[in-house]
């Protein structure tokens, strides 16, 4: 690698379209925010002749010119997609965000692409290396997915390419640290007067050759004499790597033998390896300097992307079945087979509408055809989000995205993704297919949201706006939920995090013009009799005519938790004439709903009807339902009545590390611990009762605990009696409430 003579195919203004599955390369760039991940991402741009030397698109934009939203913040909120060419080869570049609350574009990332690029920088050391990076490195080590380092900030006064190397070897190649090694050397330039050598080029370890990018343009040249001993000690450590995973056993005795192995092989080899994931590249990049038409290291990441990096043939398809589970066979990425691609995204632009970016994973996808549409509802949660969707869908336009411009394209074949217009029905996760054939892929895992954000409109003329807002911010992004609590009768949306929750909020005023307060998120209580109580309910009025006349006499006692509210009918005589009997029963349970202390529906109770009258005249269901709901408020005005708070099932997956933390802080949340057990990866689970009330920002405070690194769950497990001193507060609440 490093001397060959490539073709610029100075692309801009052009789509980049590919012909066939070869000619492709998907690769998402992984690494946290401020890594540098879009700052390469336009570097490589540049280099493949994409944008001009100020970095431009024709229009005046920049290749991440995506969202105002990501202006404002100075932050990638989502997944976006930028192609590229070189050396004939479409390379497919899936930049995500790298803050937290935005994993679930993380993962559309990694399900549309064959490889990935951690990006780490070189100024930040050990902090450069997150937990939350460290794990993603590991589900990628799971599907086997090659993966590369990019160190990035070399010019930073902290930066020490040989130190984050061993710290990148520590974290990644935990099971053969010999497999995470650099292929270049960082080329310094003269001292400057604050001690500073800056990067100015790369030596090539295999090659043995210096890449200079000093004047703006990459120079190759011979090794210094002051260059050649670090050069050599880490050249027998690259060559020793490569042929410990080489497919070629016998390679390893002949290097061992003094024979000197050509550089057409130990590439091939390398290539190879990569591809596999066996080995994992460490490579510098640098944006270009101004005026500069190359960064420092894009030729040479972009020669291992089309290299090294494995073509979607591959890659294997996900599995399919029929939308009624019906068995499929596996399919291929051949161009020439039945229909199968899959929305990884899906976005809304003011003018062209909605826009769904799809990856075609079999056969060929061609503006104004006709496919079905296969949903599993939210993705990675099965059949909750809403029932499977069946529809057929005219395509629109499908085009590739530059910055703020779509590219007309003529086809999409397998392997390679596209912009899809117009589908108005498909969402995040679906999958397209033909029509007189129908597929279903297996969906990839979401994480749930578990932070509460409650909404409301903010005036008469957000309401009508409201719903609709909500309900495509939804379908855009499957890591947010949406649901009309019907016990706080509120609008919550379940977010990931604040930064998540405050994107949404943006995107309701900015993009869909709705206008929302946000209120605090209530839990649902319930109240019920600590012990027993009789009620009397009267109901006289005479008001001229036919008056209303009901008396009732009840009996409350408490029941076991979620026995709900029962009726007994224990009147003799005829007190209450039987056709009036359902009346007080619907009288009690409407009263029941409404709650007999602070609003909150009462539960767990029996109530018997002992005694009544009635007048010939004057009695009505309505008077009697009137004297039940009497009859129970009089009963609880003598009880004593407990306010019950749901009490959720949590279960935490933490670092061995964090362990003591994470149980110490559920202790402080009233929780109780009920089990602990050891997970792979160094991991502990553990399974504690918790009250919801003290959970509502516990996905925040999670992530602050475990370094970003812990997970949890949580379940509704039952209503309990809460504490004497926080009850008196609630009950202080409602009765100051307007």
């Amino acid at each position: 690698m490093g001397d060959k003579a490539h073709a610029h195919p100075g692309a801009a203004g052009r789509a980049v379209t590919a012909d066939h599955p070869s000619c492709v390369r998907n690769v998402v760039l992984v690494g946290h925010s401020g890594s540098g991940k879009t700052t390469l991402v336009e570097a490589l741009a540049l280099t493949a002749g994409a944008v001009n030397r100020a970095g431009r698109v024709e229009d005046g934009t920049t290749v991440s010119d995506h969202d105002e939203t990501e202006h404002r913040r100075q932050r990638s909120v989502q997944l976006s997609l930028v192609p590229l060419a070189w050396d004939g080869i479409k390379v497919n570049l899936l930049d995500t965000p790298g803050y937290a609350d935005f994993v679930g574009e993380l993962r559309a990332g990694l399900r549309a692409a064959d490889a990935a690029l951690f990006v780490v920088s070189a100024a930040e050391g050990t902090e450069g290396i997150t937990g939350a990076t460290r794990m993603v490195w590991e589900e990628c080590a799971a599907v086997g997915m090659p993966r590369a380092i990019v160190v990035t900030h070399l010019d930073s006064a902290r930066a020490d390419f040989a130190d984050i190397t061993r710290r990148c070897a520590e974290a990644f190649g935990a099971d053969d640290p010999d497999a995470v090694l650099p292929l270049y050397l960082p080329l310094h330039g003269e001292q400057g007067p604050d001690g500073h050598a800056p990067v100015t080029g790369l030596i090539g370890l295999l090659s043995q050759r210096v890449y200079d990018y000093a004047s703006g343009e990459r120079k190759e040249s011979e090794p210094g004499a002051d260059q050649l001993p670090p050069l050599r000690e880490a050249r027998e450590k690259l060559i020793e790597g490569i042929i410990a995973e080489s497919e070629d056993e016998s390679l390893m005795d002949r290097y061992l033998g003094g024979e000197d192995i050509d550089f057409t092989t130990l590439v091939d080899d390398l290539e190879r390896a990569v591809a596999r994931g066996v080995f994992h590249p460490v490579l510098a990049a640098a944006p270009a300097a101004e005026g500069a038409r190359q960064g420092i290291g894009t030729v040479e990441l972009l020669e291992l992307v089309t290299g090294g990096f494995p073509t979607p043939l591959e890659h294997p398809v996900p599995a399919v079945t029929a939308p009624d589970g019906t068995a499929r066979a596996r399919l291929t990425c051949d161009p020439r087979g039945p229909l199968a691609a899959e929305v990884v995204k899906t976005a809304s632009d003011p003018y062209v509408g909605r826009i769904s970016l799809v990856r075609v994973f079999s056969g060929t996808l061609r503006p104004d055809e006709t496919v079905h549409v296969c949903g599993h509802g939210q993705v990675g949660r099965g059949h909750e989000g809403r029932s499977l969707l069946e529809a057929d869908e005219r395509v629109g336009a499908l085009s590739a995205p530059f910055g703020k411009q779509q590219r007309p394209l003529t086809r999409c074949v397998a392997g390679d993704m596209a912009c899809v217009a117009k589908l108005h029905r498909a969402e995040t996760g679906d999958t397209l297919s033909g029509k007189d054939g129908p597929l279903l892929m297996e969906p990839w895992d979401m994480p749930d949201p578990l932070l509460p954000l409650a909404v409301r409109a903010h005036g008469k003329a957000d309401e009508d706006k409201l719903s609709q807002g909500l309900s495509r911010l939804v379908a855009e992004d499957p890591t947010m939920r949406l649901e009309q609590n019907p016990d706080t009768q509120q609008l919550v949306l379940w977010c990931l995090g604040e930064a998540h929750a405050d994107v949404a909020l943006e995107r309701l005023r900015g993009r869909y013009g709705v206008q929302v307060d946000v209120v605090a998120h209530k839990v649902a209580l319930r109240e019920t009799f600590a012990d027993r109580a009789v009620g009397r309910g009267r109901h006289v009025k005479q008001s001229g005519g036919h008056g209303q006349y009901a008396i009732c006499e009840i009996e409350v006692e408490p029941l076991p938790g979620g026995s709900g509210i029962e009726f007994v009918d224990k009147v003799v005589g005829g007190a209450v004439p039987r056709q009036f009997i359902p009346s007080v029963e619907k009288g009690v349970r409407a009263q029941a709903a409404k709650g007999v202390a602070c609003g909150y529906a009462l539960v767990d109770v029996r109530v018997t009807l002992l005694d009544g009258k009635a007048h010939s005249v004057d009695s009505s269901d309505a008077a009697f339902q009137t004297a039940g709901a009497l009859a129970l408020r009089e009963a609880a005005a003598g009880a004593g009545i407990h306010l019950l708070e749901p009490v959720a099932e949590v279960r935490v997956l933490v670092g061995d590390d964090h362990v003591g933390a994470v149980m110490s802080d559920l202790s402080g949340r009233r929780g109780r611990v009920v089990g602990t057990e050891q997970a792979p990866g160094g991991r502990t689970l553990v399974r504690a009762e918790v009250p919801e009330i003290e959970i509502g920002r516990y996905a925040v405070d999670l992530r602050s605990l475990s370094q970003g690194t812990g997970r949890f769950s949580r379940a509704y497990a039952r209503h309990e009696p809460m504490p004497a001193q926080l009850s008196e507060r609630f009950r202080e609440q409602a009765r100051t409430a307007p």
